[in-house]
Formats: structure tokens, C-alpha cells, sequence
């Protein structure tokens, strides 16, 4: 058991590279660097300390000695941070005997972050691994907020799910692929019904709250492959790849059924709602204009309501391969329970 909880704590300990080819050096630093909050990975040589920093799950902390056999410090430098990419930031202390300005500000220009003299000092290699995670932390904490604005420019903050212009593009782009590939394609315009008399009875706040559950049924009723945004108040576009009227009509179907199934209870009574759909495809090679595509699920979508609402009615243009590009159908329409 007492191992156990010595393990339990290792894996919260910093993970730290140490890359010298003499043995008495490393176990020195893995002594140093065992005391304190960090664990040690250790290796012999260039080559091995290259792989271990640009692998996934790299040490985010390296002491690399300047001269080693195959690969010394500084390359092993200049070429992490080449191949670093989108990995996370590596903070790289050159361990080297070396006082020369010249070769300090070379190391330093080829990647290194700082170095520190050999023999080398423990209370400086302290402090300097300490700035080291230090930098570490703010740059996670930098990235984490960049994230955090990258989300929320493309996601709808009350559902979570994509808002108008992320779910706009991702249909251009599945659109072009469409375009290329020749295969069949889809979108389903979502209409809560009766909503405002939810907020009129309600309040905003239960209206809320019946959109986050449509949101939260319609991404557990997709394909893996299908993506699901808020076009606007409270209706919703989905992009359903691969789908051809059939396909589309049967993902709205599942979607209108659950919904139509589902219960909220807030203050004045159980809410329950239903919803409509307007589905529009595209069959086959050819050109489409998005707005058409948006114009034709849009005219579904009105034609559902007309039909008493909480059911899934097919575009009566279905884009196919033809001479004339738009071919006539007979309305597909179902639901209404």
C-alpha cells in the first residue's frame, strides 16, 4: 500500500530529461532532481534525447550537456524546435563547461533557454529549473486562453454546439467535398415549435433551458460524421454527410421523435415541446450554390409547419445529375404523431 502511494505521487512530479553521457553526471541529477517536485528520464546520447523530446508526452523540461556522442546539445536544440509544431513548449537548460560568450550565445540562439555551468551548483540549477516551469505554467495558462477564445468565437454559448457562421462553414467545406467526390449530401433545418409561447408562460430562462435540451437530443441522435449548429433563435442546422433524401429524412425523424418524447419540468408544469424539420439534398456530381441549398430546406421547413408542425418534410426539388440540374419531385413528408 505504502508503494502505492509513493507512485500515486510520482505521477504528479514534472518530468525532466536529462541527456549526459557521463554516468556520474546523470546519477548526480537524478539524485538532485528526485528530492524535489520533478522525475527524472534519463539517457546517454543525442540520438535518444532527440526522440524523447519529440515524442508525444515529451519531458517539458530537458538539461542536455553540450557535448555528447552522435547528436551534442545545441543541435538537439535547433531541432526541437523545428519539429515542435503544435506540440507543447519544451524549456531546455544546456549543462556546459563551456564560459565563452561565443559559445553561450550560440547555444542560446540555436534553442536553449538558459544554461548553467558544469560542475553545477544545486541551489542555481533550483532557481533555474523553478523559472523554467514557471514560463512553462504561463504558457500552458496562454494556450489554455487562446483555446478558451478559439470556442467560443465558433460555439453558441448557450448550447455549447456550433454557432451560425461555424455551422455555415463547415457546410461550405462538406459542400466542396461533396463537390469533388460526387457523393450524396444533405442539410436539416430545425424549428422548435410554439416557442415563444414557452418564454410567454415560462420565462426566458425555462426557454433557455428547452433549447439546451433540443441542442443536447440533437448531438446525441447524430451519426459520428454529422455536425449540428444554432442557426439563429431557435432553429438549428445540420449538415449530414453522405445522405441522401431517405438517409437525411430518417436522421430528422429520429431527432423529431426524441424530442417530441422529451419532458422538462420547470415551476408551472412539465414542459414539453416538438419540432419541425425541412430537409434539402443533394444526389450525384454537381454544382450547388449553398444559398439555394438553405433556400430549398428553408421552404421544407415552412411547408412542415403548414402541415401542423412536429414532423420532417423533404425538399420538392431534389438536386440530381440532369440536363436542367433541378428535377421535380413529389414532396416527402413525415411525422405529426
Amino acid at each position: 500500500m505504502k508503494g502505492m502511494v509513493g507512485e500515486m505521487k510520482d505521477t504528479t512530479k514534472l518530468k525532466v530529461l536529462i541527456a549526459d553521457d557521463s554516468l556520474l553526471s546523470r546519477r548526480i541529477l537524478e539524485a538532485f532532481l528526485a528530492k524535489r517536485e520533478y522525475k527524472a528520464v534519463s539517457t546517454n546520447n543525442g540520438e535518444e534525447a532527440l526522440r524523447l523530446l519529440t515524442q508525444e508526452g515529451a519531458p517539458r523540461l530537458a538539461i542536455l550537456d553540450w557535448m555528447m556522442p552522435g547528436i551534442e546539445g545545441p543541435q538537439i536544440c535547433r531541432r526541437v524546435r523545428e519539429e515542435s509544431g503544435d506540440k507543447p513548449y519544451v524549456y531546455i537548460l544546456l549543462l556546459t563547461a563551456r564560459t565563452e560568450r561565443a559559445d553561450l550565445l550560440k547555444g542560446l540562439e540555436a534553442g536553449a533557454d538558459d544554461y548553467i555551468a558544469k560542475p553545477f551548483d544545486p541551489p542555481e540549477l533550483h532557481a533555474r529549473l523553478r523559472v523554467g516551469r514557471r514560463i512553462l505554467d504561463l504558457q500552458d495558462k496562454l494556450l489554455a486562453a487562446s483555446e478558451e477564445l478559439r470556442f467560443r468565437a465558433s460555439h453558441d454559448t448557450l448550447t455549447g454546439i456550433s454557432n451560425r457562421a461555424a455551422i455555415l462553414e463547415i457546410l461550405r467545406r462538406e459542400m466542396s467535398r461533396q463537390q469533388r467526390e460526387g457523393s450524396s449530401f444533405g442539410i436539416i433545418l430545425v424549428d422548435v415549435d410554439h416557442f415563444k409561447k414557452v418564454n410567454d408562460l415560462h420565462g426566458h430562462l425555462w426557454g433557455d433551458a428547452v433549447l439546451q435540451e433540443a441542442a443536447n437530443i440533437m448531438q446525441a441522435s447524430l451519426r459520428p460524421y454529422d455536425v449540428v449548429g444554432r442557426y439563429g433563435g431557435e432553429e438549428f442546422l445540420i449538415v449530414v454527410p453522405h445522405s441522401n433524401a431517405a438517409s437525411a429524412l430518417g436522421v430528422a425523424e429520429r431527432i423529431r421523435k426524441a424530442i417530441s418524447a422529451s419532458v422538462i419540468s420547470a415551476p408551472k408544469g412539465q414542459i414539453r415541446v416538438t419540432a419541425s424539420f425541412g430537409i434539402a439534398t443533394i444526389e450525384g456530381a454537381h454544382r450547388v450554390d449553398m444559398q439555394q441549398l438553405l433556400q430549398m430546406a428553408d421552404d421544407a421547413l415552412y411547408r412542415a409547419k403548414q402541415m401542423g408542425r412536429n414532423c420532417s418534410e423533404v425538399a420538392s426539388r431534389l438536386l440530381a445529375p440532369s440536363s436542367a440540374g433541378l428535377v421535380e419531385a413529389a414532396p416527402v413528408s413525415q411525422g405529426s404523431e
